[in-house]
């Protein structure tokens, strides 16, 4: 049995899902196709936790959830079917967890983010297909790389973590409204899925966790990002240009389905709209 059960994996419906065509080898033309195929494809969305339900990383309820439905989920959900993927095509790869800063303090922040680094030919790449915006495609991985993907801006950075530590501090950039942002960091400590699933547990159960409060859903695509957070529909394009509206209860399940391409059972719908009814209604007034 393999670590990530790339063998239990149903590569050629996942290949369709990520828009994939021919034989998939373990190079970097390869690489970056399946990154911006599942980037691209496979929406970030926390629906599970918000209807209350556990979040299960075992393959085959991924390959169910994120492949064979026309569903998301979020980085550890991503980040461990992509593991999969990478195994039963013959990558070698180190699986990393990060902690989400977004401008704050890394040491408050717990290591809640999914990504991978794969090595090619004596080269690193680093693989984000979790977050939610991007990157489109892997990033080389080394110290002051900025890359460009379609107009969307990324750096990659690194900092000693300290004199006890024999290790380095990486650290991914975006450009925001005010200019980079570092986006999340981490170190090269490897992870297993052991390590993915506990991780997974506190983002979908703890009340300090930002996607058990709300709904939080994203598609990237090269052309614009769509954030759906509570009720605020965001639509950014890669020159900072914005739109931003209100969606009502009512029309949560059609913006899902149009914008998102998520779509519900109807018993998933209507749980979702009574879910959101009763916690619009509890909110305290803005």
């Amino acid at each position: 049995m393999t670590l990530w059960h790339g063998d239990d994996l149903n590569l050629s419906a996942y290949l369709s899902r990520v828009g994939f065509g021919g034989d998939p080898t373990p190079n970097l033309d390869t690489l970056v196709a399946l990154h911006r195929g599942q980037t691209t494809s496979i929406p970030f969305e926390n629906l599970e936790t918000m209807l209350g339900r556990d979040v299960p990383l075992d393959l085959g309820s991924l390959q169910h959830k994120l492949v064979d439905s026309a569903r998301g989920g979020y980085c550890f959900e991503h980040a461990t079917l992509f593991a999969a993927v990478l195994e039963r095509i013959g990558f070698q790869f180190t699986a990393l967890s990060g902690r989400v800063t977004l401008g704050g303090d890394p040491s408050s922040r717990p290591p809640t983010h999914a990504l991978i680094v794969v090595e090619i030919d004596e080269h690193r790449y680093l693989c984000d297909v979790g977050f939610g915006r991007g990157p489109l495609e892997p990033i080389e991985f080394r110290d002051g790389v900025e890359v460009d993907q379609d107009g969307w801006r990324l750096r990659l950075t690194t900092e000693p973590v300290g004199d006890l530590f024999d290790t380095d501090r990486w650290i991914l950039w975006h450009v925001g409204e005010d200019g980079w942002v570092d986006r999340h960091t981490f170190t090269l400590n490897p992870q297993f899925p052991i390590d993915y699933r506990v991780g997974s547990h506190f983002v979908s159960t703890s009340p300090r966790s930002p996607f058990t409060t709300r709904p939080f859903i994203q598609r990237f695509a090269a052309d614009v990002h769509f954030t759906l957070d509570d009720a605020t529909l965001t639509a950014v394009t890669p020159d900072g240009a914005q739109t931003v509206r209100e969606v009502g209860v009512d029309d949560l399940s059609t913006v899902l389905r149009d914008v998102f391409g998520v779509a519900l059972t109807t018993s998933d719908a209507a749980a979702l709209v009574a879910s959101e009814t009763l916690r619009r209604q509890q909110e305290p007034p803005h």
